[in-house]
């Protein structure tokens, strides 16, 4: 698996409706109000998956691209249609193009955090980072609320994520995988795959001796929530080693020929059919990380050779094996960046470069009741800033919240009692579900 390291060094592994409903006046208020009388579809999603594009992918390149803009801005790709009039997105994305009634894009997204780490934490929750607080991720926040089957991991990252599991506890923190699969080869996770000859009744014998032993420190651990949090954790670790319904999930060997032959063989698309592999055994959300996008030099060739090849057969797979499946219309899919790259291309390099800039990015949505084919929001003639009314990241997690029945203004509390709002700021984005 390669290693990507971020420019500050943070690792990271392997019919168009712009604006109509606003200009419309259809508001927020009114949305609501016909979600209660039942027209509106919404809240279908059971289950969610997160692909984290960790670096920072150029909006200009790949989803809003400005091709009557000034050279110095539009760089060399040019947009070509989709299967949706009018939509367009970049030429070295075409089987995204084909598929593009599948999902919708968010233009002119908005926030003002460029670091890495402080973007990654913001779109991974939802809430702006505080230093005195760190919030639960979507994962953990899915897998409290919408628990599994006890043999079934709830929250499952590939090979790893940034999504913590904040002040809810280290019982919602993911299972990572610690890599990624091959292409019609077993997959071997850590601590659910029996290696070196291990037999699941010696695993069952150790768990009654470590049974034994907790007991002594019963007392103890009633008072910490960081031991009962592990104490959970392992108790739903060992359902899920002597599960073969889990082990069944985690092998992509087993996939039937025909369904396989869709995903091609890089780490990124074969994360894709574990993806779905998982979701249909009752996992509740899975991320995967697709890193490489920190182009401060060398952007379009690394874009064009690398980056976006991978995301285009990948993201494709998966939204096509999701709805073959039958799977998409109950799929809450989120795709994102922790923030764009500059409008203007600088020269660190021969062919140059673009840099941070949270000012206006993209992001993707699909599934989960969230209406696929159309464009959400707008960017200026450069893509330099919203051209309306900014989306915010929080607006996108309340979105994705709804899209799954869960309210993104309820609290919870901290160890220490004090109540949080889940989502400080964010509002239900009314044209994804209208």
């Amino acid at each position: 698996m390669t290693l990507h390291r971020t420019c500050d060094g943070q690792s990271r592994r392997d019919f168009i409706r712009v604006g109509a409903l606003s200009s419309a006046g259809f508001t927020l208020a009114n949305y609501l109000r016909l979600a209660d009388a039942g027209e509106v579809t919404s809240n279908r999603g059971k289950a969610a998956i997160f692909i984290d594009l960790a670096g920072g992918p150029s909006h200009l390149d790949s989803f809003d691209l400005k091709p009557q803009a000034a050279k110095e801005f539009r760089g060399t790709f040019n947009p070509i249609a989709t299967n949706v009039p009018g939509m367009e997105i970049s030429e070295h994305l075409p089987k995204l193009a084909k598929c593009a009634d599948k999902y919708a894009i968010l233009r002119g997204v908005s926030h003002t955090l460029a670091a890495h780490r402080l973007g990654s934490e913001y779109v991974n929750s939802g809430s702006r980072p505080l230093a005195s607080l760190e919030y639960p991720g979507y994962g953990a926040v899915v897998s409290k609320q919408m628990p599994t089957d006890p043999d079934i991991p709830p929250f499952v990252a590939i090979p790893r994520g940034n999504q913590r599991a904040g002040f809810l506890g280290i019982q919602y923190a993911p299972l990572n995988t610690g890599n990624t699969p091959v292409a019609g080869q077993p997959f071997g996770v850590r601590g659910i795959s029996l290696g070196s000859g291990l037999t699941v009744e010696q695993i069952e014998r150790r768990k009654g001796l470590l049974n034994d032993i907790d007991t002594t420190f019963a007392s103890i651990e009633s008072q910490s929530q960081l031991l009962t949090g592990l104490d959970r954790f392992s108790d739903k670790a060992f359902a899920v080693i002597t599960s073969p319904r889990a082990r069944q999930a985690f092998d992509i060997s087993l996939e039937s020929p025909a369904f396989a032959a869709q995903f091609d063989s890089e780490a990124f698309s074969q994360s894709c059919l574990l993806a779905i592999r998982l979701i249909e055994a009752g996992v509740r959300f899975v991320s995967l990380q697709l890193g490489g996008w920190d182009t401060h030099t060398d952007n379009f060739t690394k874009l064009k050779d690398v980056q976006l090849p991978k995301l285009d057969a990948g993201l494709s797979s998966l939204l096509c094996g999701l709805e073959q499946r039958g799977l998409l219309e109950a799929t809450s899919v989120m795709v994102t960046g922790e923030f764009g790259r500059t409008p203007k291309i600088n020269d660190r390099s021969k062919e140059g470069g673009r840099d941070h800039y949270p000012r206006c990015m993209f992001m993707l949505v699909a599934g989960g009741g969230m209406k696929g084919g159309q464009v959400i929001g707008e960017s200026d003639e450069t893509a330099s800033a919203p051209k309306n009314e900014a989306i915010t990241p929080d607006d996108v997690a309340a979105s994705f919240y709804y899209s799954l029945g869960i309210d993104h203004q309820q609290e919870f509390d901290t160890d220490t009692g004090r109540p949080i709002t889940l989502v400080r700021d964010g509002k239900v984005i009314p044209a994804l579900f209208g």
